[in-house]
């Protein structure tokens, strides 16, 4: 009988240490939203944004000790989201959708990508000078703030991710 005690007493033991080992992460709020989120963006050291499922956006004020739902205005799974600035910011995702904020995340607005691809990427080197990245080897570029997008389409794998580190110079990621 002692020697089942002990075996019970060393797993629990076991188990406590193994739970504060791993709680090194801490979930923070929303306490939770309940969607996926799949992007996330700090436009300064204090405020960051998130999307993600059923066009969710979300932002923190306070270095992500708090976090408040936002209102995308589309149901549309959004996948990336960069800001330029404190007050202009964009968010790509399912079905080509394109989403402009100039308030920073008060309002968002739809815009026209002029595809149905999905976007997976969005990055702006410049306040005016934009990619996105898709489906299918989707490329735009908007040279206005992203008021008119232009498919710059290279036929080929889907790209997943791209950065710029100039106006002109940049690099995409992708399937295969």
């Amino acid at each position: 009988m002692v020697d089942i005690m002990k075996k019970i007493f060393s797993v629990i033991c076991l188990s406590l240490l193994s739970a504060s080992a791993f709680s090194q992460w801490e979930w923070l709020n929303p306490l939770p939203q309940g969607n996926s989120l799949s992007s996330v963006y700090f436009a300064d050291a204090n405020t960051g944004y998130a999307v993600g499922g059923v066009g969710t956006i979300i932002k923190t004020i306070d270095a992500g000790s708090t976090w408040a739902s936002e209102t995308s205005g589309t149901t549309y799974t959004l996948l990336s989201v960069f800001f330029t600035d404190a007050n202009n910011g964009y968010a790509v995702g399912v079905n080509g959708t394109i989403l402009k904020t100039t308030d920073a995340g008060t309002t968002w607005i739809s815009v026209s990508s002029g595809t149905t691809s999905t976007l997976y990427s969005v990055c702006f080197p410049t306040a005016s000078i934009g990619y996105s990245v898709g489906n299918g080897g989707t490329i735009l570029k908007t040279t206005n703030a992203g008021a008119n997008w232009v498919t710059k389409w290279y036929p080929g794998n889907d790209l997943t991710s791209v950065y710029f580190i100039t106006a002109d110079t940049g690099y995409a990621v992708g399937d295969q």
